[in-house]
């Protein structure tokens, strides 16, 4: 029988979920972990608790509004109800003596917690190899890196989109200061949950068994180790990194992979750079998975900020030798990144949206618009082109041609926010050649299908003027914002940006969360339309 001190100690450790064995002849792990009844049971009375917490925080204004309704929020009731409560948490607690005493008596679970401890006391090496081989609560994991590790790192320069001035008067301060109120509590209510839905905890619940299937996958077919990083403010942040340098022709190159408002590491876009080849880092939002805290904008930034510093110096991969690879939501942080580390070798942007605004306005009520615009402006501002401008290296856009989300209006092309991303995009960096006329042309190119867009090419013979278009980029190097093309007349302005269109933006015929194929992830190639000095 363990002793009373043992169960204390696995009273409370973390939950262990797999061992991973040694590789067997057929390339499959044959270990796993069995936990014994008195585990199994505690940790299903525990959970199942939690559940019931979880779905009455989310019904509790609907509960609380048929019970008033119904008189049961009487005193008697209310006596009722705490009695019921401390019946939850006795049970609660005798659910976590028997998960303690089960583990205590369990020699796999007993050899993982030394390990664990090992580890926690002194990480190095040695000691994440031995953990590495279990999948257990990432809670309950050491921190791999922290964002202050680098000797520096405080004074670290970091750059943000320049948020737009008020000039309202003090007095119009004053009379829009409820409408204040309500933007900072739905922000911090329902708000940021809206836009990012994978932060919500009963569909972190739920999607439990599908991440650590996604995780088992990651590890076992792919060597995947998952790492915890602490940013600057306290957040613990769940990433996975597959290592594929001098076993893959571009294993030297890491890819940073940045998910949709409702997608993880474990099943999401890694699997595109994961099947070109490439080294692959994966991180959760704050909220997502294992990662701690929410995803307002901030701590966004924060955690995209220590992946890439982790990348650079726990990792040692040099910056020009990282590609930011953002998928929807993740654009924002993709494009934050790609600002504030502007010596990355590629920046890749799929399904994503110039401003989340003019997404966010037509799916609330029009009654709402007031309350949408506050909230998204001052809380959620997620402004992928006012970041990605300030990137001075090869961009590629990936537009989905049927995509549903990033449409302000259903099967309308011409609607799709990434039309607005490239076009802004190039107004930055081309100014002297995005004219009126051909901004018409370019609203013609983005609006047409694969046929309407090869008609134009022909109409403009852009592809006989190739090669004058690229001597012409060479002849005229610089930084951005270039400013050429106004001694050029209409016609061969609108040859090089229908140029520049087709070079930035490749199409895709698919919906918005169809995964990315491998084939249309690449580096571009030596005849980008990219100044000289910001060549790969």
């Amino acid at each position: 029988m363990a002793s009373l001190k043992l169960i204390w100690q696995c009273l409370f450790a973390p939950r262990l979920i797999k061992i991973y064995g040694e590789r067997s002849t057929e390339g499959v792990y044959q270990a796993n972990y069995h936990a014994n009844n008195l585990e199994r049971w505690g940790d299903q009375v525990i959970h199942s608790i939690y559940l019931l917490m979880n779905l009455g925080l989310y019904t509790s204004p609907l509960l609380a509004t048929i019970l008033y309704r119904r008189g049961y929020l009487l005193f008697d009731s209310l006596i009722t109800m705490a009695k019921v409560l401390t019946g939850l948490g006795l049970t609660l607690a005798a659910a976590y003596c028997f998960r303690g005493l089960g583990r205590a008596n369990n020699a796999a679970y007993l050899e993982f917690e030394a390990a664990l401890n090992a580890a926690i006391h002194n990480l190095n090496k040695d000691t994440k190899k031995a953990i590495s081989k279990y999948d257990f609560e990432f809670s309950g994991m050491p921190v791999d890196f922290r964002w202050n590790d680098i000797e520096g790192d405080e004074s670290k320069q970091r750059i943000y989109a320049r948020k737009p001035s008020s000039r309202r008067s003090p007095v119009d301060q004053f009379i829009s200061l409820p409408c204040q109120i309500a933007a900072y509590l739905a922000a911090h209510t329902f708000g940021i949950r809206l836009v990012f839905p994978g932060s919500i905890s009963l569909l972190g619940y739920i999607m439990r068994p599908v991440l650590l299937e996604g995780r088992i996958k990651l590890v076992e077919e792919n060597s995947g180790v998952r790492f915890k990083l602490r940013t600057r403010d306290d957040n613990d942040i769940d990433s996975c990194f597959v290592d594929r340098r001098n076993r893959t022709v571009k294993g030297n190159v890491l890819v940073i992979c940045s998910e949709g408002n409702a997608g993880f590491y474990e099943l999401g876009i890694m699997v595109t750079p994961l099947e070109a080849g490439y080294s692959v880092l994966g991180w959760n939002h704050p909220g997502f998975g294992g990662s701690t805290g929410m995803p307002y904008p901030e701590q966004e930034l924060n955690a995209v900020d220590v992946v890439i510093q982790f990348a650079i110096h726990g990792l040692n991969f040099p910056v020009e030798n990282i590609i930011l690879f953002g998928w929807s939501i993740g654009g924002y942080a993709t494009s934050w990144a790609a600002m504030n580390y502007p010596d990355v070798k590629l920046v890749v942007v799929d399904a994503s949206f110039d401003d989340i605004l003019p997404l966010a306005i037509p799916r609330m009520p029009s009654a709402l618009e007031p309350l949408v615009r506050r909230t998204i402006r001052d809380y959620i501002n997620l402004n992928v082109a006012e970041q990605l401008i300030k990137y001075p290296g090869p961009v590629q856009l990936i537009r989905r041609t049927e995509d549903e989300i990033i449409c302000t209006e259903e099967n309308h092309l011409s609607t799709n926010r990434g039309n607005d991303l490239l076009v802004k995009l190039l107004k930055y960096r081309y100014p002297l050649l995005m004219t009126a006329d051909v901004m018409r042309i370019v609203n013609e190119w983005l609006a047409a299908d694969v046929n309407g867009q090869n008609l134009l090419w022909q109409h403009y013979r852009v592809s006989e003027e190739k090669k004058r278009i690229l001597n012409y980029f060479s002849e005229h190097p610089g930084l951005y914002p270039l400013r050429i093309g106004d001694e050029l007349d209409t016609n061969s302005k609108i040859q090089i940006v229908l140029y520049l269109c087709r070079k930035y933006m490749l199409d895709l015929r698919s919906s918005h969360c169809t995964p990315l194929p491998a084939s249309m992830f690449n580096v571009p190639s030596d005849d980008s339309a990219e100044p000289k000095t910001n060549q790969l």
